[in-house]
């Protein structure tokens, strides 16, 4: 069982789905009359796992990607940035799963997922990934939506609660994928009672409780399931937070930048409060950690590409420094 007082030397497990990002770059407003692209390595858990590596944490990845060219560079390029490879598994089942991103005439994001080998993550892969001996382990609902990697998740969460490993989940919601879309709310629901930090959008707050959905509500909502912290986003505006032990929910401004594209950023949000609260062994989050956050996550929009701008430590530093008046 791994010790708050390893954690630093314990690795945060991502675990979920790992992809191709074709990002549409030559000026059309929607897929069908797109031509040009700019392919880029993705997928939640594996952008987590690269944000982690860069500011510093022990970071590893499990996940399924194809045995073919696009796998392997997955795996090359996940192990440049210091991230363990060990389990990633690679599979002749399916081809590595592929993602299409492209912003219409009004400048709002989509996203067009062509599943593959994400989904075969399977119990049997969790057994191998030693879930007791981690510092944390981080999940998406992305590999929640398909089966079996719905199980191996759940097989996941329910060690790490059972071993005292911090579980973050980062709801993610792409109700999309979901080919029962009625499960979405009571699976994630369930996931979010086992772990120690809840981070959604406000996004995902109104896909997974409906329309009227605020950030005050979802909160509480989530709260009252068993969390220890919840936050949510809601991009250039800002981000609430709140914990059990206090009473109250907090807001925290977002940062001004030059945003060219928003893939990653939730990601490097994550990564970057995961960071800090390590850094005072799982203490609830301050404004200070939040605000870190929050800059890491706005650093990830200045560049295209899910990897491309996930901050260091150092950058992150002078992004503060630059930003603290």
């Amino acid at each position: 069982m791994a010790t708050r007082e390893a954690a630093f030397i314990a690795q945060v497990l991502s675990m979920g789905e790992i992809l191709i990002d074709f990002i549409v770059d030559d000026g059309t407003t929607s897929l069908e009359a797109a031509a040009g692209f700019v392919a880029r390595s993705g997928g939640a858990p594996a952008n987590a796992a690269v944000a982690l590596a860069r500011l510093g944490i022990p970071s590893a990845f499990c996940g399924v990607a194809g045995n073919d060219p696009f796998g392997a560079r997955l795996r090359g390029e996940l192990a440049t940035e210091n991230v363990d490879t060990s389990r990633l598994r690679q599979t002749d089942e399916a081809a590595t799963t592929l993602a299409f991103a492209w912003k219409d005439f009004r400048g709002d994001g989509h996203f067009w997922l062509l599943r593959g080998a994400d989904t075969l993550l399977s119990p049997g892969d969790v057994a191998g990934a030693k879930i007791a001996d981690l510092a944390a382990l981080m999940v998406g609902s992305v590999s929640l939506a398909a089966q079996p990697s719905r199980s191996a998740i759940g097989v996941a969460v329910t060690q790490a609660q059972a071993a005292s490993v911090p579980v973050i989940f980062d709801v993610n919601l792409r109700p999309t994928l979901w080919t029962q879309p009625d499960d979405a709310l009571p699976v994630c629901e369930q996931i979010a009672g086992q772990s120690h930090l809840v981070k959604l959008s406000l996004d995902d707050a109104l896909g997974l409780f409906g329309p009227g959905a605020t950030p005050a509500t979802a909160i509480e909502r989530m709260l009252k399931l068993g969390p220890r912290c919840v936050v949510l986003t809601d991009g250039a505006r800002g981000c609430w937070f709140a914990c059990a032990s206090a009473s109250g929910i907090s807001f925290v401004p977002s940062f001004e930048v030059d945003a060219i594209e928003p893939t990653g950023a939730g990601d490097a949000f994550s990564a970057a409060l995961i960071s800090r609260m390590m850094a005072s062994m799982w203490a609830d989050p301050s404004r200070d950690d939040i605000r870190y956050a929050a800059a890491a996550g706005a650093l990830a929009t200045t560049r295209r590409g899910a990897w491309d701008g996930l901050p260091n430590q150092s950058q992150l530093a002078s992004f503060l420094k630059a930003h603290s008046s």
